[in-house]
């Protein structure tokens, strides 16, 4: 046996005080427990029981194991300490609805008239009430949290036992506090919605996941008193980084893992379940509504002059990225704003499509006669053009070049002009356009979507308006019938629907963000999305090369391509960036959905569908990462943090959820854990990118 595990076993501090009041809690609770279990006999009971010690247990082996002697050595020990006294024990023992078997466990008299007189004043339970408050509780848990682990204080703790015990007692109680609105363990009806117990959370493991950042990529020591004592090997910075994980990933699935438990439970209850009222709508005047073709006219116009400005900038202006529109106005601004309307509103930049403006333009002259080639009628074409941007992106210098930003934009308006002057219907936006399918994949997760108000109203309706046109409204030019429109996809906001409808049937409306994922139903003209190998592949780019675009710009990765330069000569790096994009957007997403599948075995159909499922993570990598650049423009740079923290937990949540009520369609909930497991690793992989140095594209340094 090696010293340091004889050390371990050697180190139990085994406080006789400590151990007294354990043992005198336990006692209580369990006198009190038997006691209500007389009266009233509950199923969950055995389960409280349970909790309720395994709390103690856990403040054991915190307080008494040689985690405990240990925190003077390691700091990977102390942070195991911390993880059981915030995120362990106190969760654990407000499971077991401590209150009234504690007060029950108490000789009678004592708590009548001992306790009575506190418990029943009014001044001391609006204290109470307000410490056990979401806000106040968060409050006072992150400053604790912050505070304690800020290396003077840290340092006082470490050599002080008064101290250090002060420590472990914040960290204990301000964890009752911040778990109590969580678990509600009663007595009473809590005075908060159960759905602030989601954002709580979040909250909480955005401080956890930034200490635990801090500790893993700070590049230095941060308690130097480590430094001057070491038991193993293993050096100071090294143990930081353990510590630093052992707060973040087991820290973030104790936060997360609740946030989704309550969100399923919430959103899974009778109450999300009414039955949509049918409305009968009166047959609306004939004539077009004009504010809506007004409105969508104006802003793209606006957007027209914003491209031509950018146009004109790039190829005359000066070739500085940062100082010309074309380097700054596309790459910074337009990707956030555009992405922050589709998580906000939805697809507004295809509403505002400056490009399908000048084809409308052009089709005054041009024939629109042909059909679009039948093998072209896929996501291939598209998803190629997309691999082709992300390559070019870094290859290329997309970024800095002002010139060719301005030749792509251009291109992009001669594409359009060409393909839609010369083909029927809109085959450039559905079939072609790379900047389309991203907006429609990301519009999945959009709280809003263009849809009928009554199924009813279009059962009876004989002139399908929607889809055909009118005098007022040239009809679907994407060939979406609306009563068979199950979701954003292929949708390009463009109100032509709305518009030529004479029943007023269709509209904008609010629906619950990638809620259409949950079922798959046949949808007009895409089919079941369990058939569509296309859409799974062009998602799948989307989704895994969020991650790859963010990593093409940290350090990391930029030092490992210009090793490769300098090793491989000076034409080197854009064969060097096609091998990175085809490892990390095609090979990548490939090996995962291979792996998901043999895990799964259930055939090809429902891997696609589960695919769809990483929408919610890959949309939130891209938000986070574009963040970054627009808050670092606006001269914001203390809100990124956290709200790329916060992006990355919302979109996991979602993809695990999603990715259960995909698994309960088919009557299999393990089906879903191979993908809950790839949403993870998605995950981990975003906050290690979004922790490593970034570059600041578009800005002078």
């Amino acid at each position: 046996m090696n010293s340091i595990a004889t050390a371990a076993l050697a180190s139990w501090a085994l406080d006789a005080r400590a151990i007294a009041l354990l043992l005198l809690a336990a006692f209580v609770y369990l006198r009190g427990w038997l006691s209500v279990r007389r009266l009233v006999h509950d199923e969950r009971d055995g389960a409280h029981l349970a909790c309720f010690l395994s709390g103690l247990g856990v403040l054991f082996i915190a307080t008494e194991s040689p985690l405990d002697s240990f925190d003077n050595l390691f700091l990977s020990a102390h942070m195991a300490q911390h993880l059981l006294l915030m995120m362990i024990a106190p969760p654990l023992l407000l499971l077991g609805h401590p209150v009234v078997p504690l007060l029950r466990g108490l000789p009678k008299q004592f708590v009548k008239h001992g306790l009575g007189p506190f418990l029943t004043w009014p001044a001391l339970r609006a204290v109470l009430r307000s410490l056990t408050s979401p806000p106040v509780a968060f409050v006072l848990f992150a400053i604790s949290t912050i505070l304690w682990h800020m290396p003077r204080f840290y340092e006082l703790a470490l050599g002080s036992p008064l101290w250090h015990g002060v420590q472990h007692a914040s960290f204990f109680w301000t964890g009752i506090l911040f778990w109590w609105p969580i678990v509600e363990p009663g007595p009473g009806k809590s005075h908060w919605p159960r759905w602030t117990a989601i954002p709580l959370l979040l909250a909480g493991d955005i401080v956890n996941t930034v200490l635990s950042a801090f500790f893993v990529f700070s590049g230095r020591v941060l308690y130097p008193a480590y430094e001057a004592v070491r038991a193993s090997r293993m050096g100071a910075q090294e143990d930081q980084t353990i510590a630093g994980l052992i707060m973040w990933v087991p820290g973030s699935i104790i936060y997360l893992l609740p946030a989704l438990v309550i969100a399923v439970r919430l959103l899974s209850s009778d109450r999300f379940a009414r039955p949509r009222a049918i409305v009968r709508v009166a047959r609306r005047a004939s004539h077009p509504p004009i504010e809506l073709t007004s409105f969508r006219r104006a802003a793209q116009a606006i957007m027209l002059l914003l491209a031509i400005a950018v146009m004109g900038d790039g190829f005359f202006g000066t070739q500085v990225a940062p100082l010309n529109l074309a380097g700054v106005l596309p790459w910074i601004h337009w990707r956030a704003l555009s992405l922050l309307a589709l998580l906000i509103v939805g697809n507004l930049f295809c509403l505002a499509c400056p490009f399908t403006l000048v084809r409308d333009i052009g089709r005054k002259f041009l024939p629109a006669r042909l059909r679009w080639p039948r093998w072209l009628r896929t996501k291939w074409l598209s998803a190629a053009l997309l691999l082709l941007y992300l390559w070019a992106y870094e290859a290329l210098g997309l970024w800095n070049s002002p010139w060719l930003t301005a030749s792509v934009i251009a291109g992009y308006f001669l594409a359009a002009l060409v393909i839609d002057g010369a083909f029927r219907g809109a085959s450039f936006c559905k079939y072609v356009c790379p900047i389309g399918q991203f907006h429609f994949v990301s519009s999945l997760v959009s709280p809003r979507e263009v849809r009928v108000r009554s199924a009813a109203v279009c059962k009876s309706c004989t002139t399908y308006d929607c889809i055909r046109g009118n005098q007022h409204a040239r009809g679907c030019e994407l060939f979406l019938f609306q009563p068979k429109k199950a979701s954003n996809l292929d949708c390009t906001f463009c109100l032509d629907c709305v518009k030529a409808c004479p029943h007023d049937n269709v509209a904008i409306l609010p629906v619950a963000p990638a809620s259409t994922l949950t079922v798959d139903p046949y949808r007009s003209s895409i089919g079941r999305l369990s058939k569509r190998t296309d859409f799974a592949a062009i998602t799948l780019l989307i989704v895994f090369g969020a991650f790859l675009n963010a990593a093409g710009m940290i350090a990391p990765v930029m030092a490992w391509e210009h090793r490769l330069h300098a090793r491989f000569g000076a034409h080197a790096m854009p064969w060097i960036i096609a091998a990175l994009v085809l490892c990390g957007a095609v090979a990548a997403p490939a090996l995962a959905v291979l792996i998901c599948g043999a895990v799964n075995r259930r055939g090809l159909d429902t891997a696609r569908r589960f695919v769809f499922t990483l929408v919610p993570i890959g949309i939130a990598m891209w938000a986070a990462h574009l963040l970054f650049h627009f808050a670092n423009a606006l001269r914001l740079p203390a809100v990124i943090a956290p709200a790329q923290i916060l992006l990355l937990d919302a979109g996991l949540l979602l993809s695990i959820y999603i990715g259960w009520r995909v698994a309960k369609d088919y009557a299999a909930r393990a089906l879903m854990i191979p993908w809950a497991a790839l949403s993870c690793v998605l995950y981990g992989a975003g906050i290690w990118i979004l922790f490593q140095p970034m570059q600041m594209r578009g800005m002078l340094h």
